[in-house]
């Protein structure tokens, strides 16, 4: 009975009666063509979601689109006898157009906020204020190194009352917007996606020439400056590396900026703004005053920096940057 019924079902069997697959029978499916990734998602998706290269690409495109826009906007509207409003409101634009981009890339990849650099939960607190401390504390200790040298002048003061304060909060407001714009856009969203691709250090020097080379657009900077300030953008990644986070090197450049435009009133990256302090001055050889460029193209400019990165690497001896990997379903993003 059992013969005929395997007979019926098509199965033969060898001489010593083992079976013999028959060829004729149906194979079982094949699924694994069903899994493969599809070509866009291999293009453009990594183990860690979106690639390195294209999120860098993206947000760099979607900066300059942005900018140009701001640009054009903040041209046509004048606000004030002086432009100062108007400056302070290209600023403005100038810092959404590098966080824009982020924002649509942070929901992309999936991580949370604080790993581009600045995390809500410290917001303009303890680093904040130690990294404005040492910004002014480092720009006065030049100032004072360049006047014991006998090349720079206090002068007096040229206003007077409810004018001075009024300026030093208006400065000090438009150089937040700065140190805002310019840590986020270079060592922000930048720097994570970079170091992904290729580790932190080779992105701090690509990234802190790039910031040297902008200050280019600065009317009356020359190549001394430009290394100055390549050399403070390559502090700040130290600062980044060190605390994990921008708060410092945000109160860092918003101070040193502040003391050096408002309150000791010499050019900053070769320009003189309205609304200083003092009426201070120059004399001496270029080398030492940093000619036009003011102090930042002044040799004496590379000693602070010097000091300061020396100081600061003995006082925060622990690594606290890393690249945080997406956040996996069902954790809930935050802006920490």
């Amino acid at each position: 009975m059992n013969n005929e019924i395997l007979g019926e079902m098509n199965i033969a069997h060898d001489e010593d009666g083992r079976l013999i697959p028959d060829p004729s029978a149906e194979k079982s499916p094949d699924f694994s063509s069903a899994v493969q990734p599809s070509y866009v998602r291999t293009v453009f998706l990594g183990p860690d979601g979106l690639k390195a290269g294209w999120g860098f690409a993206f947000y760099v495109a979607m900066y300059y689109l942005l900018q140009f826009f701001v640009l054009q906007w903040a041209a046509s509207v004048q606000l004030g006898p002086d432009g100062l409003w108007s400056m302070m409101l290209e600023e403005f634009g100038l810092f959404l157009a590098a966080v824009a981009p982020a924002l649509w890339l942070w929901k992309v990849e999936g991580r949370a906020w604080g790993a581009y650099g600045l995390p809500g939960r410290q917001a303009f607190g303890k680093l904040f204020w130690v990294g404005a401390v040492w910004g002014f504390a480092s720009i006065s200790l030049l100032m004072a190194l360049m006047y014991g040298v006998r090349v720079f002048d206090v002068g007096h003061l040229a206003m007077h009352g409810a004018r001075i304060v009024r300026f030093a909060v208006f400065w000090a407001v438009m150089f937040l917007l700065v140190g805002f714009f310019e840590e986020f856009l270079l060592r922000g969203y930048t720097q994570f996606t970079l170091t992904r691709a290729i580790g932190f250090w080779p992105a701090a020097v690509l990234l802190s020439c790039t910031f040297g080379l902008i200050h280019i657009r600065n009317g009356g900077e020359e190549w001394p400056g430009l290394l100055a300030a390549a050399a403070i953008g390559f502090f700040f990644c130290l600062t980044l590396r060190r605390t994990g986070n921008l708060w410092f090197a945000v109160g860092f450049h918003a101070a040193w900026d502040w003391g050096e435009t408002f309150v000791y009133s010499v050019p900053d990256s070769g320009t003189i703004f309205p609304g200083h302090l003092l009426k201070s001055s120059f004399h001496g050889p270029g080398w030492l005053t940093g000619g036009m460029v003011g102090p930042e193209g002044s040799v004496l400019c590379f000693v602070v920096i010097g000091v300061a990165w020396m100081g600061f690497a003995a006082r925060y001896p622990e690594e606290k940057y890393g690249v945080q990997k997406p956040l996996t379903q069902g954790t809930q993003r935050g802006t920490g």
